[in-house]
């Protein structure tokens, strides 16, 4: 599909296809700001509503990403839930700055959580507004989506609804000129967490080679079976597949990362892992590059 090509900006399309680095997801939304924050030392006696709630969680994210440790040199981009889009970071809207000072490529947060489970599945909850979404993201220069679904069992049925719910929605989110980040989750507890990614993966492959020339990410769990998605990654339509923590610790998830050869990270608790409210800045940053060079490193493989 031209249209989406064409209103790419080629800078952050090369970047993200060709440089070295990992995403950073900056995206927690209702269900998981309060575990993240209480991870970050701020408890729940610290706010009183959502408002207060997503006004701390915007400070830790603003902490974060103005952190001299955080920049475009290690990081190939940055998840933002829509709050943070609508807001600024260091007096600039978040997306702006995180491309014109940072070299961070923006992402949006579009899905509105999951639905209940069936078929062993999470498919996600009804999108009406997401034209208008998509319409703020080019607005505000973002280059790209991400969306979340689970799977929870091997269940064939479920997962190829799973995949192809995330396809079609993927694919109106190309014709808007932006690049979809398509993540069906294992869940890393599932009994039979390898049976279910061998399922997912020829549905992915089936979904991709009915894309003309679009081009989407996958964001995925760190297989059980290594290299499993070596295809997805020389894939044609694919920019790039990249790899959710998904619970496992920071550890856990660079060791496994480092052995699935050209998957990247797109990691969020195992990014702020470490991480609290009542560092000093020195500690702060310190922590956060360390932090970052680990995942980078898991990520050059």
């Amino acid at each position: 599909m031209a249209d989406q090509h064409d209103r790419l900006n080629p800078d952050q399309l090369k970047k993200m296809r060709t440089q070295d680095g990992f995403i950073a997801a900056l995206d927690q939304s209702g269900g998981s700001t309060p575990k993240a924050l209480q991870l970050y030392g701020v408890g729940e006696d610290a706010y009183s509503n959502d408002e207060e709630m997503f006004a701390r969680v915007h400070e830790m994210r603003c902490r974060i990403v103005e952190s001299p440790a955080f920049g475009g040199d290690r990081i190939l981009g940055a998840i933002l839930f829509e709050n943070t889009l609508d807001g600024d970071i260091a007096g600039r809207n978040s997306a702006e700055y995180l491309w014109q000072e940072k070299n961070v490529v923006p992402f949006l947060k579009v899905d509105k959580g999951l639905a209940d489970e069936v078929d062993g599945v999470q498919v996600m909850k009804p999108m009406p507004d997401l034209a208008a979404l998509l319409d703020k993201a080019n607005a505000r220069k973002v280059f790209g989506t991400k969306m979340r679904s689970v799977i929870k069992c091997a269940n064939p049925a479920g997962i190829t609804q799973v995949v192809e719910q995330q396809f079609q929605v993927g694919r109106q989110i190309c014709a808007a000129g932006l690049v979809p980040i398509i993540e069906p989750e294992v869940d890393i507890h599932s009994p039979d967490k390898a049976e279910s990614e061998a399922v997912l993966a020829e549905q992915l492959l089936a979904q991709l080679d009915g894309l003309e020339d679009q081009t989407v990410m996958l964001k995925l769990t760190l297989p059980e079976q290594t290299n499993l998605y070596a295809r997805h990654i020389a894939h044609a339509n694919v920019t790039r597949v990249v790899a959710l923590s998904g619970g496992y610790s920071r550890e856990e998830a660079n060791r496994r990362l480092a052995e699935n050869h050209g998957m990247v990270a797109s990691f969020s608790r195992a990014l702020t892992e470490g991480l609290s409210a009542q560092q000093s800045d020195d500690e702060f940053n310190g922590m956060l590059d360390a932090s970052i060079e680990a995942i980078c490193k898991a990520s050059r493989t």
